[in-house]
């Protein structure tokens, strides 16, 4: 006789011997007591966690007819009727089962389809399952629906899919849902237990442990797996064998490694890393492993006296919990789980285990690298300089406009693009503050000394008198400060805001042109050169400078323009966000204090969402 593998010969054959799946159990079992019965049925899960098992033992609920052959529908099938044995068997005429993974096709699902004209040959009910339904083709769904909406009352259609993302909506509205769980390491150490007993095999307790977590939640990956510890441990599940078998990391590294880190001791991290390398262990596994026991001690730091007192591995966990702070064993438990990602990256898994190794050892507050102390590092970089800005005074009387000359090289000077407008100093030289420029005369062309206007001829005008803005830009910050600085109302400003508005409504300026003009403050202006002013360097780029002046010359400002950075008071932008607040607080005004408005809100309760009150723009 055959060898029967443990997953098939303890599958369930009724709802009372299924294990991890309560919720699905109940529903089905009132809905056969009740005699409430859907006509498609959709179970949905991962593997292994018992969809065909269910679909089976629905299928002879509704079949099963008794002992005596005088029952009816039952949520506790019988086992020795005709229509239970041949169900088990796989021979029932009435119940079909069609793999979609392999039979996925149009032609295949009419096949099917077509058989359902037919009554029940043997059986109550037709069942129709279909497993791994997702792996079916669009036709092939669309050819089912109308059957599925509308099937004979003497058939039941069961899905089974692992994916049920990938089925169609249209599908899944005419279905009765039922989500299996994957089950706890705990439910399925408690079911092998019992299958190790009716068997006969000795059976170490942290040995099933290892079994039970390896599945990950599939009774059948566990059955599998113990038949495997059988067959390797000649009839016996020693921790050891099973260890060995499965490639896990024996935990006494794992608390080894935690205590190391816990220590800060780098030596006894590297030898147990190599170690591991030796002994062949998964570096995949030592991380996995090390994230459920930091899992664990962080559930003890917040909930202590939580640990299961049946776990032999309980006392050493405490223990470890209580070594490490709660911070740190959040921070390893984090640099574990990205640590795993990055493993597949490194040539040699051994060499990225190590260094994420030696990484959680860096990553502990107030440890110092190996050879010397802790060094606090900083990604700030020293003040800078701040560029010193040309003086600018405001003159008592009319200055006339003179020609500088270059300045030394280990002054910076400012950026200008044309003749910069200048003022001579009012006192000597050796008072000048630090940081400020004086200009001076030019030497191939230098110039007179300056004579009051007053007196003058209009022939022997030397100058027109330039008009500047009153402030000063002794005070500029360097280029890159604050831009938050408030509107501060010029007779300049006001001309240069109308200036750029008819600039911008003849869309004779855009993009970056635009945004100089508006983000600049005019400083001074003659007949002949104006001097604008911007916070931000990068505005001041020599093609936007020169089609700013070209739009303004065709605006019939025959201008050269010169622009400096420093602090801006008074630009079009200042202007118009201040006009917009004005109109914003105006439009607000008038709402809060219209009468209508003050009787909802005080009769009512009403309120006025931030936010929705928007000022009407009467020029649009």
């Amino acid at each position: 006789m055959s060898y029967l593998v443990l997953a098939r010969k303890y599958r369930p054959k009724s709802f009372t011997e299924m294990v991890g799946q309560e919720h699905v159990v109940r529903a089905l079992g009132n809905a056969l007591q009740t005699q409430r019965l859907h006509h498609a049925y959709l179970f949905t899960g991962t593997r292994g966690v018992g969809k065909t098992t269910v679909s089976r033992i629905l299928a002879k609920s509704l079949n099963c007819v008794g002992p005596d052959g005088q029952g009816g529908i039952t949520d506790q099938p019988c086992g020795v009727c005709q229509a239970c044995a041949d169900i088990d068997a796989g021979r029932f005429v009435d119940y079909t089962e069609l793999d979609a993974a392999s039979n996925r096709g149009v032609d295949e699902v009419q096949a099917l389809l077509e058989q359902a004209v037919y009554k029940p040959v043997q059986g109550r009910f037709k069942v129709f399952m279909i497993d791994e339904v997702h792996m079916l083709s669009n036709t092939a769904f669309n050819a089912m629906l109308k059957t599925l909406e509308e099937p004979p009352e003497y058939l039941k259609f069961v899905l089974a899919t692992t994916d049920p993302q990938k089925v169609p909506v249209t599908v899944l509205s005419r279905c009765l849902q039922f989500n299996l769980r994957p089950m706890a390491p705990e439910t399925v150490l408690e079911h092998l237990v019992k299958v190790l007993a009716a068997e006969n095999v000795n059976a170490e307790s942290a040995a099933l442990r290892l079994i039970a977590r390896a599945a990950r939640g599939s009774m059948r990956d566990a059955l599998s797996l113990t038949d495997q510890a059988i067959a390797f441990g000649s009839g016996q599940l020693q921790v050891d064998t099973v260890r060995q078998m499965l490639g896990s990391v024996d935990r006494s590294h794992v608390f080894k490694l935690i205590d190391a880190l816990a220590n800060g001791d780098g030596k006894t991290v590297v030898e147990t890393s190599e170690t591991l390398r030796v002994n062949g262990q998964s570096a995949a596994s030592t991380l996995e492993e090390m994230s459920v026991v930091l899992q664990r001690m962080a559930v003890l730091q917040a909930v202590p006296g939580s640990a299961d007192s049946s776990d032999p591995e309980a006392a050493e966990t405490a223990r470890l919990a209580a070594l490490l702070p709660a911070d740190e064993t959040q921070l390893l438990y984090s640099l574990c789980l990205h640590g795993r990602g990055e493993l597949g990256l490194a040539p040699d898994e051994y060499a990225a285990l190590t260094m994420v190794l030696l990484r959680l050892l860096a990553f502990k507050p107030g440890a110092a690298p190996t050879g010397g102390p802790a060094e606090k590092k900083t990604l700030k970089s020293p003040e800078a300089t701040p560029r010193p800005q040309p003086v600018m005074t405001t003159p008592q009387s009319a200055v006339p406009v003179a020609a500088p000359r270059p300045a030394a090289p280990s002054t910076p000077a400012p950026p200008v693009a044309a003749r910069p407008i200048a003022a001579p100093a009012s006192r000597p030289a050796s008072a000048t503050p630090p940081g400020q420029v004086l200009s001076v005369a030019d030497e191939e062309h230098p110039a007179q000394p300056a004579k009051p206007v007053t007196a003058m001829q209009p022939a022997q005008v030397v100058a027109v008198p330039v008009r500047v803005a009153p402030e000063s830009r002794a005070d500029a910050p360097a280029p890159g400060a604050s831009q938050g600085s408030p509107l501060v109302p010029t007779e300049e400003g006001g001309y240069w805001h109308q200036v750029v508005r008819g600039l911008i409504a003849s869309e004779a300026v855009t993009a970056l042109v635009r945004e100089l003009a508006l983000q600049s403050q005019l400083v001074a202006r003659d007949s002949d050169q104006w001097l604008l002013r911007v916070e931000r360097e990068s505005l001041n780029s020599a093609s936007s400078r020169e089609r700013l002046q070209a739009a303004l010359q065709a605006a019939g400002h025959g201008v050269t323009l010169a622009v400096e950075i420093g602090r801006v008071g008074d630009s079009p932008a200042k202007r118009n966000a201040a006009i917009a607040e004005e109109k914003q607080l105006a439009a607000e005004k008038l709402i809060y204090e219209d009468p209508f408005v003050q009787t909802m809100m005080r009769d009512f309760g009403a309120k006025i969402v931030p936010g929705s009150i928007k000022p009407i723009d009467t020029n649009a």
